[in-house]
C-alpha cells in the first residue's frame, strides 16, 4: 500500500528560486512542487502539501509557529503515515528540538529538512534532502513506522531532532549530532540504525501539548564578564546558563553571591557547556561546585537549543507534576543521556 505523507513547507531557502531580474532570491508558488521536482512522483508514496500562507526565514520561527505545525499534525494525525517539515536552516534544531516535546508519544515519523542552495540552483543540495527526507517520512515494516520521533535529515543523514545543532553555514554538511549517534545513513541503500531510535514506553495515546512559555533566559558566560547584570534585569523564571567545558564558571565570592541572589528570587538556573561534544559534570572540578551549592540544574550533554525548548515547554505546564528541576532532569523523548 502507498503511505501518506503530509509535506508543511514552512519557508526557507529550500523553497527559494532566484529572480534573475534582480538578482535576490525569492518564494516560490509551494503548490507548484511537483513541477519543480517531479522526481517526487515516483516515490512509492502520496503526498500532500500545505505550505504556509506567508513562508517565512527561519529566523522568524518561533513557539507561535511550532504551536501552529504541532497542533497542525495533530489535526492531521490520523489521516496520514508520516509528515515531511520543510523549514529554514537557521531555526531548525530549535523547532526540531520544541516539536519533539510538543508532540507527545508519537508512534510517526516527523522529519523536517531544508537545504543550504535553493531548489532551483544547479548545485543545489535541496532535491536530495527532500525526496530522501520523503522516503525516511514513509518508511513502514509490518505496518509500523520505523521512525517513530522527530528528526533532521540533512545530507545524507538522518538525526535526532532534539540532539541536532548547527554547526556550518557554509558546508551542505551542516548539522552535527555530537552527543549522540546518528540515526541511519543514506547511500545505495538507505540504512538505519535500529538500537538508537526512540520509542515510547508508555501505552498512552498520541496527544500535543502545546504549553509553551516564554519566561526563559540563555546567558553565555565569558572571561571578565560582569556577572551582576544579571540582577539589573527584570525577574526571570529560568535562566539556561552556558558555561565553561564540563560545568565551571569563574569561582569569585561575587559570582556565589550573584547565583544565590538570582535562585532567592526563585529563578531556576539550567546548566549548559559551551563546548560542542560531552556535558556537565558537577564536581569535576572545583569550580563547578558553586552550582551544587545553589540547587542549579545540570543540562548534561544536552544541546543549547534543546535545554532552551525543553525549559519553555516544561516550564509552568500544568501536565507535569513535580518541582521543575525534578521534570527538568528527567529523559523526555531521548534528549538526554541520563534517565
Amino acid at each position: 500500500m502507498k503511505r501518506k505523507v503530509l509535506l508543511i513547507y514552512t519557508g526557507g531557502t529550500i523553497g527559494m528560486e532566484k529572480d534573475y531580474e534582480t538578482g535576490s532570491l525569492r518564494a516560490f508558488d509551494f503548490g507548484n512542487i511537483f513541477q519543480k521536482l517531479p522526481e517526487m512522483k515516483l516515490i512509492e508514496c502520496e503526498v500532500s502539501v500545505h505550505p504556509f500562507k506567508k513562508p517565512l526565514d527561519s529566523s522568524d520561527m518561533g513557539p507561535q509557529e511550532w504551536k501552529i505545525i504541532a497542533n497542525y499534525i495533530g489535526k492531521n494525525y490520523d489521516h496520514y503515515d508520516g509528515f515531511l517539515i520543510l523549514h529554514g536552516t537557521d531555526t531548525m534544531s530549535y523547532t526540531a528540538s520544541a516539536l519533539s516535546f510538543m508532540l507527545k508519544n508519537l508512534r510517526k515519523p516527523v522529519v523536517l529538512t531544508g537545504s543550504q542552495l535553493p531548489i532551483g540552483d544547479l548545485r543545489t543540495d535541496a532535491k536530495e534532502n527532500l525526496l530522501t527526507s520523503l522516503y525516511y517520512a514513509s518508511l513502514y515494516e509490518n505496518n509500523e513506522a520505523v521512525i517513530q520521533e522527530v528528526t533532521i535529515y540533512f545530507e545524507y543523514k538522518l538525526l535526532r531532532g532534539n540532539r541536532t545543532l548547527k554547526y556550518s553555514a557554509e558546508y551542505f554538511d551542516a548539522y552535527q549530532t555530537p552527543n549522540y549517534p546518528v540515526l541511519g545513513q543514506s547511500g545505495v541503500h538507505l540504512n538505519i540504525e535500529k538500537d538508537f531510535l526512540w520509542r515510547s514506553e508508555t501505552e498512552e495515546n498520541f496527544s500535543v501539548d502545546d504549553h509553551i512559555s516564554t519566561d526563559v533566559l540563555f546567558w553565555r558566560i565569558f572571561p571578565g564578564m560582569h556577572l551582576e547584570h544579571l540582577l539589573q534585569m527584570p525577574k526571570m523564571k529560568v535562566l539556561i546558563l552556558q558555561v565553561f567545558g564540563s560545568g565551571t564558571i569563574f569561582n569569585t565570592e561575587k559570582t556565589q553571591q550573584t547565583l544565590q541572589l538570582l535562585r532567592d528570587r526563585g529563578t531556576e538556573i539550567v546548566v549548559v557547556s559551551q563546548c560542542v561534544s560531552g556535558g556537565i559534570s558537577f564536581g569535576k572540578y572545583s569550580n563547578s561546585n558553586i552550582f551544587t551549592k545553589i540547587g542549579a540544574i545540570s543540562g548534561h550533554d544536552m544541546t543549547a537549543e534543546s535545554a532552551i525548548t525543553k525549559a519553555m515547554h516544561l516550564l509552568d505546564n500544568p501536565k507535569f507534576e513535580g518541582n521543575f528541576a525534578e521534570i527538568f532532569s528527567r529523559n523526555i523523548c531521548g534528549e538526554v543521556s541520563v534517565n
